[in-house]
Order: structure tokens, then C-alpha cells, then sequence
């Protein structure tokens, strides 16, 4: 009782002190059991009751986006049995004195041959092109080596790295050959190098330019005023290639260059994609999707839900704001 006279100020009569009282007291609280846990038969208390957390904060930005985004998506489709498509991805991005630009460097495949032929060919080819590029561009940047009037162009690096894999399939892939479409992106550029029916769009403010040639049989007659669009869909020998790598020993290479505008995005893919669903319906899926990767799976999906009837590969890259 001593404890509770000093706690209230009370006099040793029992009378508490009218000055010390809070005049809040809440009676029913004071009179509350300790926050013990009772024993087997002794009273239980409720769990501590805590304050919920703050909703975590948003924050915003006032810097743009400064660096490359990109999707990348590939799928056996419905009918195939194995995934004979190569792809490959690689930013290089520093924040050093001088400010190199990023370096990007984007590869589709597409196998053709046996089973194992195929797959083997695009993934030969996926490998000698990340080799030359890094040794002979990304490296050199890196490294801030000074250009020297011998050293190759990024167009004529793409072309010799395409020569090289046409060595390298024809060596250890004898039955075995691949179409390929490689973009190197260096600032606001892109250069690209092609064979075969692989395809480059650039999309800009709602327009989508087909960049590349399909080396095709079909394309050629289209080119040459002997079939309409609609005959070449329906045309019996409209998968045959007259150029792809690993099928002669000599390449002509197709290379071009575009500038890329902020937001402008570049499209890479296999014939299993725009083969299948067309570049329109291509056009709508990339306008509804802020996302690169969100393109790249929905593109995926619309050519499975049309048959996927071959291998399908995508990427989509994004340039900075």
C-alpha cells in the first residue's frame, strides 16, 4: 500500500492527495491486469496490440529515363518439338570520365536442318557474333582505346563477324544452317547485319518500318512483280531461302543503319512471329504495351494462340526517354 500512496501521492490515511490526481484517470484502464501471460489455469490477457505501419512512400523522379530497356522472349510454339532459335542480349553501360555511350548488342536465329542441326547452327552463330562484337567494339570502348585510321567500322565488324559464323556452321555444322539478325546499338544508332528471313523494325511514333529483306524465294518473286502478297501467303515453297548462313562458302551480307529518336523502339524476331500474326496485329500488341517485356510475352502468346506452328523469338528494345 506504501507503493500506491507514492505512486498517487496519498497520505498514509488512504486519502489521495487532490492535487496529485490526474484529473484524466481513466478508472477502467488503471484497473486493467498487467500484460503478463497467465498460467495453465491462471488468467490470459490479449496480445499486444501495435500501431499499424505507414504505407510505404512513393517517390518520384525528375530525371528521364537514360538507359536502353529491353524484352526478350522465345518459345518452341504448339507443333515443334525443340526450339531451334538463337537470341542473345548484351548492354554495356559505364559512368566514367567522358561518358562513353551504351553499347547494345541484340541477335536473333532461327536454326534450320535436323533435329539437333538447327539448334546447333543458331547457337554457333549467336556465339561468333558476341565474340567479334565484344572483342572489337564493346572492349575497345571499355578499354577508351584511341581510334586508329585501320580500325573497322561497327558496319564492317557485323559483316565479318556474319562471315565467321558462316565458316564456323559450315565447319561444325555441316548439315546444319541459320538466318540471323544482329543490331549493334551504339548512342543513337543502330547498325544492323542480315541473312535470311529473320526480320528489323524500327517503331516510331505509331509507324513500323521494316529495316531488313527476307533472302526468301517468295520475297524475290514479289520483288520482281511475279507474285501478289496474297499469292506469296498461300505459296507452296514460301519458307525456301536462297541465302542463309552455313549453306555456301561465301555470304553476301545485308547491313543497314538507322537513327533512333527517344522512345523509338527496335524489333527483332523470327518468321515464327510475323510469319504467323502479321505486322499489323505486330503494330497494335507494340502500342498497347508500355513495356518491353510485356510486348516480347504478348507477342509470344498471340502466335501460340494462332497455331504457333513454328519457333518463336522477340526482342524489343527501347530507347531511352
Amino acid at each position: 500500500m506504501d507503493f500506491i500512496r507514492r505512486l498517487f501521492g496519498g497520505s498514509k490515511s488512504g486519502q489521495p492527495s487532490p492535487a496529485t490526481v490526474p484529473e484524466t484517470l481513466d478508472i477502467a484502464q488503471s484497473a486493467k491486469p498487467p500484460l503478463v501471460s497467465g498460467g495453465v489455469d491462471g488468467p490470459t490477457t490479449p496480445p499486444l496490440q501495435t500501431r499499424p505501419l505507414d504505407p510505404p512512400k512513393t517517390y518520384s523522379t525528375p530525371y528521364p529515363s537514360r538507359r536502353l530497356k529491353y524484352g526478350i522472349a522465345s518459345d518452341v510454339g504448339r507443333v515443334r518439338n525443340n526450339n531451334q532459335d538463337g537470341s542473345l542480349t548484351l548492354i554495356t553501360t559505364t559512368e566514367v570520365t567522358g561518358n562513353p555511350p551504351a553499347v547494345g548488342l541484340f541477335v536473333v536465329a532461327d536454326g534450320m536442318g535436323g533435329h539437333k542441326d538447327g539448334e546447333h547452327a543458331s547457337a554457333v552463330t549467336v556465339q561468333t557474333l558476341a565474340h567479334y562484337v565484344v572483342d572489337q567494339i564493346i572492349l575497345p570502348q571499355l578499354e577508351s582505346r584511341e581510334m586508329t585510321s585501320d580500325q573497322k567500322t561497327i558496319p564492317e565488324v557485323l559483316v565479318e563477324a556474319m562471315e565467321a559464323a558462316n565458316d564456323a556452321v559450315q565447319a561444325q555444322v555441316p548439315n546444319g544452317g541459320t538466318t540471323a539478325t544482329c543490331a549493334v546499338i551504339r548512342g543513337d544508332l543502330a547498325y544492323i547485319a542480315h541473312v535470311g528471313d529473320t526480320r528489323a523494325y524500327l517503331i516510331t511514333e505509331g509507324n513500323m518500318e521494316l529495316i531488313t529483306r527476307d533472302h526468301s524465294l517468295v520475297r524475290r518473286l514479289q520483288e520482281l512483280g511475279q507474285l501478289t502478297d496474297e499469292e506469296a501467303e498461300a505459296h507452296p515453297q514460301r519458307n525456301v531461302l536462297y541465302r542463309a548462313i552455313g549453306q555456301g562458302d561465301t555470304l553476301e551480307v545485308d547491313a543497314a543503319t538507322r537513327r533512333l529518336p527517344p522512345n523509338a523502339r527496335l524489333l527483332l524476331c523470327s518468321d515464327g512471329l510475323w510469319g504467323v500474326i502479321g505486322d499489323e496485329r505486330m503494330a497494335r500488341i507494340l502500342a498497347d504495351c508500355a513495356d518491353p517485356q510485356e510486348a516480347c510475352d504478348r507477342l509470344v502468346s498471340a502466335a501460340n494462340e494462332s497455331g504457333g506452328p513454328d519457333n518463336i523469338t522477340v526482342i524489343v528494345v527501347q530507347m531511352p526517354d
